[in-house]
């Protein structure tokens, strides 16, 4: 997801399920027309692919998680955006939700890059194959590694996801493609929590690296609080030099 951002509101209703042996346009369930944040240094648009497989206590767009329920977007639509934003605009971003459950993904960055955009995508690394599939086709990659692959469970809700994110780690980091790293600090982590993931980071190989406060006001667990701790306070363990870019987002 993107950091800060939020997508137009939708309509929730219920759709019928996807037949599996069809690969069906992109859902969309939501759009920024335009940002300066999202793709460095570069004036992009985010589409907001509908649906996640995994259930993060601290998401911030829980609307976007139902892979099936209804939008007030089609992807036709965004196409036709896009259409009439050639020259204007440098990039587009697809964002989520989880962008890569989708089988019609690898279309729609397909028509993105036929325009003449660049293509950014922000992913947990859910589905490392179709990120691999894909690849060839990006230029900007924003992975958010929740924690260590231990941690897992307890903020995503799935067994096996942290396998699955690390898995991706280790894809994109031999692929040399552009990547940030990014870091969600869910409330009762600790400084040593940081600590040991940013040094884990950092010998897997990751240069930027970015560290962001949890926003619980319009988080998917409505019981989860605050942290006590200032954010100062959490990432007082991390070592600045081990990346090329360090960057800490809080208020």
């Amino acid at each position: 997801m993107s950091p800060g951002q939020r997508p137009f509101p939708t309509n929730q209703t219920t759709q019928h399920a996807d037949d599996p042996r069809v690969v069906r346009p992109l859902r969309v369930g939501g759009l920024l027309p335009l940002t300066t944040i999202d793709y460095p240094g570069e004036l992009a648009a985010v589409v907001f692919c509908q649906g996640c497989g995994w259930r993060c206590r601290y998401c911030h767009n829980p609307s976007l998680l139902d892979p099936h329920a209804a939008t007030s977007l089609t992807w036709g639509d965004v196409a036709a955006f896009l259409d009439r934003r050639v020259g204007l605009l440098d990039a587009v971003v697809f964002s989520g939700g989880e962008p890569t459950v989708q089988q019609g993904l690898e279309a729609a960055i397909a028509e993105v890059k036929a325009r003449g955009f660049k293509v950014g995508l922000h992913t947990a690394g859910a589905v490392p194959g179709r990120l691999a599939q894909i690849l060839p086709h990006l230029d900007w990659i924003a992975l958010d590694i929740k924690g260590l692959p231990e941690s897992y469970p307890t903020i995503t809700g799935v067994t096996h996801a942290g396998r699955a994110a690390w898995e991706s780690l280790a894809l994109l980091l031999d692929a040399k493609i552009e990547l940030e790293v990014r870091t969600t600090l869910m409330p009762g982590c600790t400084s040593e929590d940081v600590g040991k993931l940013a040094r884990r980071l950092s010998r897997a190989g990751v240069k930027r690296y970015a560290i962001q406060a949890c926003d619980t006001a319009h988080a998917l667990d409505p019981g989860l609080e605050p942290s006590g701790i200032p954010f100062a306070q959490l990432v007082r363990d991390v070592d600045a030099s081990s990346f090329t870019s360090l960057i800490l987002r809080h208020p």
